[in-house]
């Protein structure tokens, strides 16, 4: 009740006036260092960053830290709620002005606003739910069991890879229909060595200096347009080559956008499918793998939460509860994706203070997730939480995102991390390589372990 309560006090939303009871409504309080400082240390340490913003100053607080401009950062869920609620075009999202924006391109489902975003969420979707998934499903766990059993045993080595090894063939399988590892020599199997190539590039010193480079262009600048290069190349070459072939029955993305056609009856260009299929590839395996790797650094530092989820498994008592329950807390406690914004069309009130028109309005997801009247010891790791048919609230648990944006892939994702965790609970003992937690990586968007969650196989079974 103590939610409901708090919910109830705290207006959000366009800016109507001044409060109810008559206060002339302020601007958010603003972090008081140096706006080079406050880059870095966002970049480099958002979680402690943004946990002493809120401890000084308030739930809601401006920051310098947005490499294209100041950012109000708020965590509540109320303010939330306003901001996924409301229409479209009050609210354009901030990833259309993110270092992202030149990889994905400027026709993507991530940077397009407006009735475009809208019309490619519709094209997108029905691959990514109901009997698309249950289709996956099998798959999953064959593409599963072959990636665990070739782990070391008694060797340390990270998880993080082997996650994205994993989720990397999924999408494939969903995007181009390539069923296992594509053949050497052929334009899918290039596609993947460039993007195991970017992924690789993107954790090095010089990644950070990338984004940076790269945030509010259209096109790549440096190092990056090497990389980027490489990947049109890859991409365009597969796109060519499923032209000319027979689409017949196929159900992939890619066969399904080459017979998409605008209202004009104009298919789309191949710079349009590109941006598509790019956008689903990145953002379709590498945060579905790193929520995995996540999950086994967190339960391979909390004895009890892996004991828990191992019995279950091996015992086939309340498994499949235990699983979600993991995930759940996971994705909680180490979200991925740990902030996500928009551009706010119009005054935009959030409690006690509004915030003008045009100002990028940020929602942050790790201080939402540890809000101790939602969350009790917020900071533990604590999966039986979830227990006793405890399900997420929608505008508590925002690891997807939310609204008319909420990530067309989370029903996939979810599937595929069911799969792999009940696989690696019932195979394999592990233990951590190290007992202290790995640190965060903060990388573009992303929120990474530091050292890939490294572990090691004590046993089989």
């Amino acid at each position: 009740m103590a939610i409901a309560t708090l919910e109830s006090e705290r207006a959000s939303g366009p800016a109507a006036g001044p409060a109810p009871d008559g206060t002339p409504l302020r601007e958010p309080p603003a972090v008081d260092l140096p706006r080079a400082i406050q880059v870095v240390r966002f970049s480099r340490r958002q979680i402690e960053f943004v946990f002493r913003a809120r401890r000084e100053l308030g739930e809601v607080f401006c920051m310098k830290a947005g490499i294209s401009g100041d950012v109000i950062v708020s965590s509540h869920p109320d303010h939330a709620r306003s901001l996924f609620t409301a229409k479209p075009e009050l609210v354009p999202t901030l990833t259309s002005e993110s270092p992202l924006r030149p990889f994905v391109g400027p026709s993507s489902v991530l940077t397009t606003n407006g009735p475009g975003h809208l019309r490619q969420r519709r094209l997108l979707l029905p691959p990514f739910h109901g009997d698309a998934i249950a289709r996956y499903t099998d798959m999953i766990g064959v593409v599963t069991e072959r990636e665990i059993a070739s782990w070391p045993v008694g060797t340390p080595f990270a998880l993080a890879p082997h996650m994205q090894a994993i989720t990397l063939e999924v999408i494939m399988s969903g995007i181009f229909g390539i069923e296992g590892p594509p053949a050497p020599g052929t334009p899918e199997a290039r596609l993947v060595a460039a993007i195991r190539y970017l992924t690789s590039a993107s954790t090095s010193p010089l990644a950070k200096i990338a984004e940076i480079a790269n945030t509010g262009r259209d096109e790549p600048v440096g190092f990056s347009r090497l990389g980027a290069a490489r990947l049109n190349r890859a991409i365009f070459a597969v796109i060519d080559a499923r032209r000319d072939a027979d689409l017949g029955e196929r159900h992939d993305i890619l066969s399904l956008l080459l017979q998409v056609t605008d209202e004009g009856g104009e298919p789309l260009t191949a710079s349009e499918l590109r941006d598509q299929l790019v956008t689903l590839l990145l953002a379709g395996f590498e945060t579905t793998a790193n929520s995995l790797a996540w999950t086994w650094e967190r339960l391979l530092r909390n004895r009890e939460a892996h004991e828990r989820l191992v019995s279950a498994v091996r015992e086939e008592r309340d498994a499949d509860e235990q699983i979600d329950a993991t995930i759940y807390e996971t994705m909680r406690n180490r979200p991925v994706i740990p902030i996500v914004g928009r551009r706010v069309a119009v005054p935009w009130q959030l409690g006690e203070y509004v915030v003008p028109a045009d100002s990028a309005v940020s929602i942050s997801v790790l201080l939402l997730h540890h809000r101790e009247e939602l969350y009790p010891e917020p900071f533990a790791f604590r999966p039986e939480r979830w227990l006793g048919g405890r399900t997420p609230g929608t505008y508590e648990w925002i690891p997807f995102g939310g609204g008319t944006r909420r990530c067309l892939g989370a029903a996939l994702a979810m599937a595929e991390q069911r799969v792999v965790l009940r696989a690696m609970a019932e195979r394999l003992d592990l233990r951590a390589e190290r007992p202290e937690p790995e640190r965060a990586l903060h990388r573009n968007v992303t929120m990474i372990p530091a050292r890939g969650a490294r572990a090691v196989v004590v046993a089989r079974h």
